[in-house]
């Protein structure tokens, strides 16, 4: 059976839950062969993760060469992977930092790329939304090795415990891959709730909140329920909320199991970061808002009375 090889998404050595989904997806069409590449010294904080969920093989490269730099030395040692292994596919988390390696790997060995996959079969046929998620397609790479961009909570993680043999990469990166240096990097302050492009409940807030105070709503339902907090751009651009939580075409996308939209009209680029979500819960008190055609339940009423009633009920539940 031929590798996939699975680029980890990590933070300073810690595994991000897309890399246990990559991991099981790749299982469904081969052996698993996660790579990992960090600074010196990171890779042991994922050991442990990646043996936990199915890496039958672990390459490793460590250097300052790959943290220090943006992008470019990881998309060389991957196509070099990709060279000597001969793997059936490269698995990428749709993020950032991931979606351009992705792409210099699949310019570099000459194959197919394939972006924000919601789906892939063992065949390598891969589900998209296009046209700012209005269209549904699938597609599949016809040249070379398929490079495949898979958004975060496509596939349901799961735990297949086995001991990968590791293989250690000799990491020689290219002057020309030392252009972009990165000289500072700042922590985020994290809020104690999920990753909003991980999070299994995502609670977003749009123009009809009318406030920045009222997001207060959002997070209180959020913080019920275990999710992320996300805001369309309205939002973002009125300056209510940060701009690092807008979903949407020029923000993140989000694609987890259940995604409550608080005030949001449900424009197309709105619709574009969250349509793939499996449920889609739409509060809006306009009943001919364009939401409410793809959402799978709404709520026509005043969010002022509706969010705060359903986090009671939430509340009372939990607490039943």
């Amino acid at each position: 059976m031929a590798e996939v090889l699975v680029l980890v998404e990590h933070a300073d050595g810690e595994p991000k839950k897309v890399t246990a989904e990559l991991l099981t997806l790749a299982r469904s069409f081969g052996e698993p062969a996660a790579v990992f590449l960090g600074a010196p010294g990171t890779y042991a904080k994922a050991k442990d993760y990646l043996a936990q969920f199915g890496a039958a093989k672990v390459y490793v490269a460590e250097s300052d060469d790959i943290a220090g730099y943006v992008g470019a030395p990881a998309a060389e040692i991957v196509a070099g992977l990709v060279g000597t292994a001969s793997p059936a596919a490269v698995l990428v988390a749709a993020t950032a930092d991931s979606r351009e390696v992705a792409a210099r790997i699949a310019a570099k060995i000459d194959s197919g790329l394939i972006w924000d996959a919601t789906a892939l079969t063992p065949e390598l046929v891969a589900t998209q939304g296009i046209f700012g998620g209005s269209t549904i397609v699938t597609s599949k790479v016809t040249k070379g090795v398929p490079v495949v961009v898979v958004r975060p909570n496509a596939t349901a993680p799961e735990a297949a415990p086995g001991t990968p043999t590791e293989q250690i990469v000799d990491v020689v990166i290219s002057d020309a891959a030392k252009g972009a240096k990165i000289v500072d990097r700042v922590v985020e302050a994290k809020s104690g709730r999920p990753d909003l492009t991980e999070a299994q409940v995502v609670v977003s807030g749009g123009r009809g909140l009318g406030a920045a105070e009222h997001f207060a709503l959002v997070e209180k339902l959020a913080d019920t329920l275990g999710a992320a907090v996300g805001a369309s751009r309205a939002a973002t651009d009125a300056g209510w909320y940060p701009h690092q939580n807008q979903v949407g075409q020029t923000g993140k996308t989000v694609s987890p199991q259940l995604y409550i939209a608080v005030g949001i009209s449900g424009a197309i680029q709105h619709r574009a970061g969250m349509q793939t979500s499996k449920t889609i819960v739409a509060v809006n008190k306009d009943p001919e808002a364009p939401i409410f055609e793809f959402a799978d339940y709404g709520l026509v009423g005043d969010l002022f009375n509706v969010v705060p009633q359903l986090t009671s009920e939430i509340e009372q539940r939990k607490a039943g």
